[in-house]
């Protein structure tokens, strides 16, 4: 509900009155407003409004509301744990996607066991229903105020901050420095559940000491939350880190480093075909294959003022005495290969595609088997193309998009992300460039997110984000639409009238890192890989010793046709070769005994335990390369 405050209409006295007094003006439940926001800015109930203000009234249905509740639960779960552990230190307890944390500095270490213990103490501080106060005071009195109660990370915290004033939240006989907005009271965080305990650095930096990271979810109804730990139980079944060892994917290995995943055969069939998959689509619509070199001489990367901007996520090495950056991407080498030779008007567009691996130095706190690494490969393109277009690009490239998210049977949303605090190039060529991505995204009436200041730093974006099965969001595609580095490097095409002319870089992943997207797949198939994909399509297994001449001849035979096969003839029972074969999620399980040899045919079990019997293997043949041809999600025709 959007409200503008009328002084006539309110009876507003001194120009200021409370959100608390609109509501009662209003005649609404005060109960089922838990915030609001002010001219944009979302505040408490008790916040002051005057006359002229925009106020929209943000119930537990506003998308902002479920943030702010897990806000307040972080610190409702801060002040159990105080409670419990008078000398526990508090570091930062933000919401995040689907809950919170909060990093705590104690002198034992908790366990999962612990968590109960804490919800307990939760429960209490949500039936005493303890009215959230916020206050203002000067940023002076805010550290001796915490110097008083020992909590020394927030006198760091205070240090950093620049403003004259800072803002504090007390609940009960709890404060903590916040800038909120808070809900009004404990007693409206009542559906919540601690979920674990990890280790995290402070700062996310590993030369820091080790605290101690509580997890949580909150939710404002109870069917909500028990849906959601429903799903969480269900995620630690397809987590692809136990997934990847058990199906001989990947495994991360310290001996090599964190973050640096190691693909095992299977992994590099899964792999090597997703890259061929990806080889084929961009051939199909124009996209020259490229690959350049990993390191690049550190001018460049000043230059291109990634040195400037993104230096702290890139690696540095020397070689004879020159210094040279690892590439975090892959558009430098790009735009070196587009400078060495002259182009014309009629030589645009130029789509220059690279699977190219990447470094980059991700904390070691972030890191997440292969959903965050150090090393990744992305399916990385640059178009250079005219201004006249770059319209027209955006959308070829949103229509590929569209494909391959159809392909793997994902839907998705559009977010455009606009000029971060830390920039280059002008203010007006960020305006072209964030204009064509709305323009590029209105024109074909796709609704959208806005990120204020999300782009990269020479360029807005559009992010795609797919939901997999779980309901789970993940960013993968992107397209930057650049004005800045053509203008950088000097790049130019000579145009119709025979004058020299800037052309317009797009950056675009599709999949975005390889690494992650494999890491996305298992999870949502939960290691049951499409028949196409699969690492291994078909395993044969044998009943006794004389059916292996012919199960030879079937794989011999499916072998040809490019079919990835694996043969088990081993003498063990065929209940146990089965259940190996369906813990290794292998698509089709080809059994072979006395039946199949008289009747020169196949016995095939598909997932879910369907089992087709007495197939020719022409027609089983024409079944699977269907199932391949048309990259189908189905494991038969």
């Amino acid at each position: 509900m959007i409200v503008y405050i009328d002084k006539k209409e309110f009876n507003i006295k001194d120009n200021i009155f409370k959100v608390n007094e609109l509501l009662s003006y209003l005649n609404i439940n005060s109960k089922s407003i838990i915030a609001v926001s002010i001219n944009g800015v979302y505040k408490d109930l008790d916040s002051d409004i005057g006359d002229g203000d925009k106020i929209e009234l943000i119930s537990a249905e506003n998308e902002k509301a479920i943030e702010i509740l897990r806000h307040s639960a972080a610190h409702l779960m801060a002040q159990a744990v105080k409670r419990l552990f008078s000398n526990a230190k508090l570091v930062i307890g933000p919401p995040i996607e689907n809950g919170f944390y909060y990093d705590i500095d104690l002198d034992i270490n908790l366990s999962e066991k612990d968590l109960p213990l804490i919800e307990k103490e939760m429960d209490n501080i949500v039936q005493s229903d303890y009215k959230i106060i916020r206050e203002e005071l000067p940023k002076e009195e805010a550290i001796e105020l915490f110097g008083k109660i020992g909590e020394t990370y927030k006198i760091e915290l205070l240090k950093d901050i620049n403003d004259e004033f800072v803002s504090i939240y007390r609940q009960g006989e709890f404060v903590d420095l916040c800038r909120g907005p808070h809900v009004p009271s404990t007693g409206y965080i009542k559906h919540y559940k601690l979920l674990k305990v990890a280790g995290a650095y402070l700062r996310g930096d590993s030369r820091n000491k080790m605290l101690q990271r509580i997890y949580g979810t909150a939710f404002f109804k109870k069917n909500d939350l028990t849906i959601y730990l429903n799903r969480l139980k269900e995620a630690e079944k397809r987590d692809h880190r136990k997934l990847g060892r058990q199906l001989n994917i990947f495994l991360i290995d310290e001996k090599v480093g964190a973050g640096l995943p190691i693909y095992l055969p299977k992994g590099g069939l899964l792999r090597g075909t997703l890259e061929e998959f990806e080889k084929s689509e961009h051939l199909k619509r124009g996209y020259q294959i490229v690959y350049g070199p990993t390191i690049l001489k550190k001018e460049l990367w000043k230059q291109s003022g990634h040195l400037e901007n993104y230096s702290d996520s890139m690696y540095f090495t020397e070689v004879d005495g020159v210094s040279y950056g690892i590439k975090p991407m892959n558009c430098l080498n790009h735009i070196i290969i587009y400078k060495s030779d002259i182009r014309s008007y009629r030589d645009l567009p130029l789509k220059y595609f690279e699977l190219g691996t990447v470094h980059r130095n991700e904390k070691s706190g972030v890191l997440h088997g292969l959903l965050r690494v150090r090393s990744f490969t992305q399916d990385d393109a640059h178009i250079f193309c005219r201004e006249d277009q770059l319209t027209n690009e955006i959308h070829k490239v949103i229509d590929f998009i569209d494909y391959v998210m159809g392909v793997f049977g994902f839907s998705y949303t559009f977010t455009i992300s606009t000029k971060p605090e830390k920039y280059i190039g002008s203010d007006e060529v960020w305006d072209i460039s964030t204009k064509s991505l709305f323009d590029a995204l209105d024109n074909r009436g796709l609704t959208y997110n806005v990120a204020e200041g999300d782009g990269a730093f020479y360029g807005p974006k559009i992010d795609v984000t797919l939901t997999d099965a779980l309901g789970r969001k993940w960013q993968c595609a992107t397209i930057q639409c650049d004005l800045n580095l053509p203008d950088r490097f000097d790049l130019k095409y000579i145009g119709k009238e025979g004058k020299e002319h800037r052309p317009v870089m797009i950056h675009r992943v599709i999949l975005g890192s390889l690494d992650r997207f494999i890491g996305i797949l298992i999870e949502h198939f939960a290691g049951l890989i499409p028949f196409w994909l699969a690492p291994v399509q078909i395993i044969i297994l044998t009943i006794a010793d004389r059916h292996i001449s012919y199960a030879r001849e079937l794989a011999d035979r499916l072998m040809e046709d490019g079919f990835r096969i694996e043969l088990d003839i081993r003498n063990e029972k065929i209940g146990y070769k089965i259940r190996q074969a369906v813990d290794q999620k292998i698509p089709h399980i080809i059994i072979v005994g006395d039946k199949e040899i008289e009747n020169r045919s196949i016995s095939v079990r598909i997932p879910k335990g369907v089992q087709i019997n007495d197939l020719k293997l022409q027609e089983y043949k024409d079944n699977v390369e269907f199932l391949r041809r048309e990259k189908k999600l189905d494991f038969w025709r």
